[in-house]
């Protein structure tokens, strides 16, 4: 399962459309508790902003509410679902079901309720008691990671990513839909799940929060294993070459090979298209690395502003190597007119 990205777009207040790769749903009701509608069918979530954690609910009879006839042979719509119960109800055992509970299971219960009612710390404690359980150890490498204690989180989610066979396993039981974000890169967002490449995306992140960019690389390398196709793993993989390999031919090979086959069909393939770019730069290929930017620059619709200015300056510094000053200049003078102080375009224009 790839990792899943998606864009939410409000269509009025507690309305909104969500697009990903399986389609698109509409979802109603208050932030926090939710009810949508999708080729999927029909479920309702309800959980606690800024915790993560969702409780989800699917309903039975597809996407279209059920049609019921009434007594005088008229249609009327089915009642909608009842709410869900709080996560501080659902998330207690009771006395007499915590002595047949395991430790390790107790652990990630009351870790789960604790992150339900926002107190991390203690949520983090019992997740650490309780590592016994892949999901305890997978959500208190996160919270770690959220709380910034990277080596922490590399040894949670190390363990989560060596018992992968678990992971998901008592967030199915008790009902729970963990639903974290993750930065990619500056640009793209991450859904991660609990599972062995959520476990291997936030390993290489606490990686490169402690600085061994090289064990981040080997992560990544060990998660396009599992699936080539990632683009999400691609992109990731090749930032984090260039930073720290960026003068290493092998390295620029390796990610001038990330971009094989991409078309610049969304977000992840420009950015790629980037990153290939400056490695064919790097590498002496001039007018390939320009027509590699130029490539990834001729789409703008629903690219982030700061994506489309680093693909025009690495353009801009290829150009006044061809000897290109005037449209190099051009260039600088563009990306100067939208954010000054992008890179060093102003020392470039001659203004600092």
């Amino acid at each position: 399962m790839s990792f899943r990205f998606f864009r939410r777009v409000r269509i009025a207040p507690g309305i909104s459309l969500n697009l990903s790769k399986r389609g698109a749903s509409v979802s109603m009701g208050p932030r926090g508790a939710k009810f949508t509608v999708g080729s999927s069918g029909a479920r309702s979530t309800m959980g606690l902003p800024g915790t993560g954690l969702y409780y989800t609910k699917r309903h039975k009879g597809g996407s279209k509410p059920r049609q019921e006839p009434t007594r005088r042979g008229t249609n009327r719509r089915q009642a909608p679902p009842p709410p869900l119960p709080a996560p501080r109800d659902r998330l207690d055992l009771g006395f007499f079901q915590r002595l047949t509970t395991p430790a390790g299971e107790r652990a990630f219960v009351d870790g789960c309720r604790a992150l339900a009612e926002q107190n991390d710390s203690e949520a983090l404690a019992h997740f650490r008691r309780g590592t016994s359980i892949a999901d305890a150890a997978w959500l208190g490498g996160f919270i770690a990671l959220r709380g910034k204690d990277p080596k922490l989180a590399a040894h949670l989610l190390a363990n989560a990513a060596n018992k992968a066979s678990g992971l998901g396993t008592h967030f199915d039981k008790y009902g729970i839909t963990p639903r974290l974000e993750l930065a990619i890169t500056p640009e793209v967002t991450a859904i991660v799940e609990p599972d062995l490449r959520g476990a291997l995306l936030g390993l290489a992140e606490a990686h490169q929060q402690l600085g061994d960019l090289n064990l981040a690389i080997r992560d990544m390398e060990n998660l396009l294993k599992l699936d080539e196709e990632d683009l999400a793993v691609r992109l990731s993989l090749a930032e984090l070459i260039m930073e720290a390999h960026g003068d290493d031919r092998k390295r620029l090979d390796q990610v001038v090979r990330l971009a094989s086959g991409l078309t610049n069909a969304d977000t992840l393939e420009t950015a790629i298209l980037l990153h290939k770019g400056e490695a064919l730069h790097k590498l002496g290929f001039l007018e390939e690395a320009r027509d590699t930017l130029t490539k990834a620059y001729a789409r703008k619709k629903d690219r982030p502003a700061e994506l489309l200015r680093s693909i025009a300056y690495e353009r801009a510094c290829i150009y006044e190597e061809l000897g290109q000053k005037a449209r190099a200049r051009a260039e600088f003078a563009r990306i100067y007119a939208e954010a000054p102080d992008h890179e060093d375009v102003a020392q470039r224009l001659g203004i600092r």
